[in-house]
């Protein structure tokens, strides 16, 4: 099953059929990879189509929003794209679908670093424009022409480790859990949270478990009351995915174990809202979801017409946001993180 959210829907159905899926070809910009010529000839509507990880999931809802708006700054015709699973090859026919309709670029949230390569590659192959967005094809950048990351990953990984570390007096066993085992963003994370152990300041921590939840609530519910019971003596949890903590702070909090397990991770304010205030966690983080989408888009736009190339060091104008440049891997950062406390969460609507 696949779920599709469409902006302008009518005209991009209309101009489908007037064209027969044809491509305008313009201006090429340049990859991390050989691929065709890429982008849309002048005057032409740029169609760009988003596929997130998974249908259902209420972290997408904000940067899908902030990538319409910006789209409709430049008049494109904008659609999300979502398969019902985070399985590593669920995102392979939704992919396949939109290149056939003509869509000029796809940005996507990749489940998997390299299942998805082939697919891309033929897309690519086709003229269409690849960004990969929030998470990227880890290993494989050069099968994709840019990627938008939220905030740098190696902040988040260590800013995770430090945070637990001083909830926990920098001693005892934690352990984290995750989205899928193919997740790129989160298996980044991770692994940079494995690097920040390596400082002697976090001698006394112990990772003794990596449990996944594959971004679906009752699974996660399940992973992490399964971990208090095998773990009876564990002081921390790390949930660097937004169903994750959620679920984990409802089982922390059903078990009256705050006061032992220390839960630390990434999510959204409007769902963790209740365990900030009543302490069951401390504190979350996360960034602006809408910020990374509505950067997105600008870069697709500019991309698509050429105005921007993807190239380390290249500079575009983001909107309201202001300018960001391309860097190593052609990469872009939208932003900055952001943390959640008592005394500032209801400051946060998303």
């Amino acid at each position: 099953m696949r779920i599709a959210s469409w902006c302008g829907v009518a005209m991009l159905t209309v101009s489908m059929l007037a064209t027969g899926c044809k491509r305008e070809e313009g201006d090429e910009s340049s990859a991390t990879g050989g691929a065709t010529s890429r982008g849309v000839a002048d005057g032409k509507t740029v169609r760009i189509v988003y596929i997130p990880k998974n249908a259902g999931n209420p972290y997408f809802a904000p940067f899908i929003a902030g990538m319409k708006k910006a789209a409709d700054e430049y008049g494109a015709e904008f659609a999300d794209v979502a398969p019902a699973t985070a399985d590593a090859t669920s995102q392979i026919p939704v992919i396949k679908d939109q290149v056939q309709l003509g869509v000029d670029v796809l940005v996507i949230s990749p489940n998997s670093p390299d299942a998805l390569v082939p697919a891309l590659d033929e897309a690519r192959g086709k003229g269409v424009l690849v960004i990969t967005a929030d998470s990227d094809l880890t290993g494989s950048e050069d099968h994709r022409d840019a990627a938008v990351f939220p905030v740098d990953p190696k902040d988040v990984g260590f800013s995770q480790i430090e945070t637990l570390g001083k909830l926990i007096d920098y001693k005892g066993k934690f352990a984290i859990l995750s989205a899928t085992t193919d997740a790129p963003n989160q298996n980044l994370w991770i692994g940079h949270m494995k690097e920040a152990l390596k400082d002697p300041k976090y001698a006394g921590m112990q990772l003794v478990d990596i449990v996944y939840g594959d971004d679906q609530p009752q699974k996660s519910t399940t992973e992490a009351e399964a971990l208090l019971t095998k773990h009876p003596d564990l002081r921390g949890l790390i949930a660097p995915t937004s169903v994750g903590i959620a679920a984990a702070a409802a089982v922390v909090e059903n078990a009256k174990k705050a006061d032992q397990v220390k839960l630390v991770g990434l999510g959204l304010p409007s769902e963790l809202r209740r365990y900030v205030l009543n302490g069951t966690l401390p504190g979350a983080a996360l960034w602006s979801p809408y910020d990374m989408g509505y950067v997105t888009s600008h870069l697709a736009v500019q991309l698509a017409q050429g105005k921007v190339k993807a190239q380390p060091g290249a500079t575009f104008t983001a909107g309201t946001l202001g300018e960001r440049e391309v860097g190593a891997k052609n990469v872009v950062i939208a932003g900055k993180p952001l943390v959640f406390t008592k005394e500032n969460i209801d400051d946060f609507k998303f």
